[in-house]
């Protein structure tokens, strides 16, 4: 048997590298097997990234193109999981005019190009990952986007189910928070245990409960209805400002009914470190990424805490204050999250940086990050690419180890 996947949107890899090294522990080599992937970067000539997929993983069923243009109709064998970590943008819909159906998404807007796939291949299960802000997007409308995403998963025939996830409640070596939004195509085991029990879905028998154990944190869910069609949650959901988003860190939602509600992460055992991941000889690390004296002032400062007046579009003026963050960061705890902008000499305030057991201040070295990660050292490592740029990938990715857990769990509790 092999389970066979789409990858979009995919970057260097990470949902790719997650599989395989399930297919190792697993020693099933051809369990799960990516098909078809695809990674364009919207205005950059150089599509570095799919350089280092295609170096990683070979050409053959790998795109690098525009998907708003490809058909996913022409895509051949059939699919049985679609992947992918997408941006978060706005997801609204346009009142049909002259259509009785119909959907029209805003153009450009990566989600629509998911669901054309979904619509298209009818995967029996799609594993997406996005930024946590997702449950309250917009400002004005919280929680709009992701009941768009809802209502058009489950008009597709999906049972979904999602939690935020910390990688470092997990065991894992970087404090990265996500959503993971799991869809079951009807007549699959995860569509059936969401329809048995929502809640227990959500709390015990899910996917995502089953490979990371939860515990309620409120007493009670939240049930509610996702009524009337797209276009209509779009100008009506949740309607006005400083409403909260009704939406919580974990839920399940089948046949347009919402199941919410906050939970606990369950990890008995001791997370990495991001000491377990540097690099221990001081001698192999490169000059340029020590902290000079003189420049030891300026990360302090951009570190230190701040209030600053600021002046809105509308001409009025508000106070911006940032707290104190840890200088240097704790090699005995999870790192923080890696950011796009982790890369470079530039003093910043949300890069890493550490001290060596000599007293010296330093930056991350790229192999760092990737471990990180997840990824294997040097999997960024092409000619041509600097370090920042390396960074810059890492920063974009997903913690590798998240994915190799929900494969394995897919596996061994027979989800599709």
């Amino acid at each position: 048997m092999t389970i066979k996947i789409a990858e979009l949107f995919a970057g260097i890899g990470g949902f790719r590298v997650g599989f395989e090294n399930a297919n190792t522990e697993l020693e099933q080599l051809d369990l799960f097997k990516v098909v078809w992937s695809n990674q364009w970067e919207p205005g950059e000539k150089a599509q570095h990234a799919s350089r280092v997929y295609e170096h990683h993983f070979g050409p053959d069923g790998h795109s690098n193109e525009d998907i708003s243009t490809v058909d996913p109709k022409k895509i051949r064998p059939a699919l049985d999981i679609l992947v992918g970590g997408f941006p978060c943008q706005d997801y609204s819909v346009a009142k049909p005019l002259n259509k009785a159906n119909g959907l029209e998404g805003k153009k450009g807007v990566l989600w629509w190009d998911i669901h054309r796939f979904l619509e298209a291949k009818k995967p029996k299960m799609a594993i997406l990952e996005n930024v946590d802000r997702l449950l309250v997007s917009p400002g004005n409308q919280r929680g709009r986007d992701f009941a768009i995403m809802l209502a058009t998963l489950n008009d597709l025939d999906y049972a979904v189910e999602w939690r935020i996830l910390n990688a470092a409640e997990y065991g894992f070596s970087q404090r990265r928070r996500r959503i993971f939004i799991i869809a079951h195509k009807k007549g699959t085991e995860g569509y059936r245990r969401i329809r048995t029990s929502n809640l227990d879905s959500l709390l015990a028998t899910g996917l995502i409960a089953t490979a990371f154990p939860v515990e309620p944190e409120t007493l009670s869910a939240s049930v509610f209805e996702l009524e009337g069609e797209v276009w209509e949650i779009t100008e009506s959901f949740n309607q006005g400002v400083g409403r909260k988003s009704p939406f919580l860190n974990a839920g399940v939602c089948i046949d347009r009914k919402v199941t919410t509600q906050r939970t606990l992460p369950l990890f008995e055992g001791r997370s990495r470190t991001l000491g377990q991941e540097l690099v221990k000889n001081e001698s192999k690390v490169p000059l340029e990424y020590f902290i000079t004296n003189e420049e030891l002032e300026i990360w302090k400062r951009h570190k230190g805490a701040k209030k600053i007046m600021r002046t809105k579009k509308n001409g009025i003026q508000y106070e911006y204050a940032e707290g104190k963050m840890s200088f240097p960061d704790s090699i005995d705890k999870p790192s923080r999250t890696i950011i796009t902008s982790e890369g470079g000499r530039t003093p910043s305030r949300f890069k890493h940086v550490v001290q060596t057991e000599s007293g010296k201040f330093r930056r991350l070295l790229p192999e760092e990050l990737e471990r990180l990660s997840g990824f294997e050292t040097g999997h960024t490592a092409l000619p041509g690419l600097t370090d920042a740029r390396r960074a810059f990938f890492i920063g974009n990715a997903l913690v590798t180890g998240i994915v190799k857990r929900f494969a394995i769990t897919i596996a061994r509790e027979k989800f599709l």
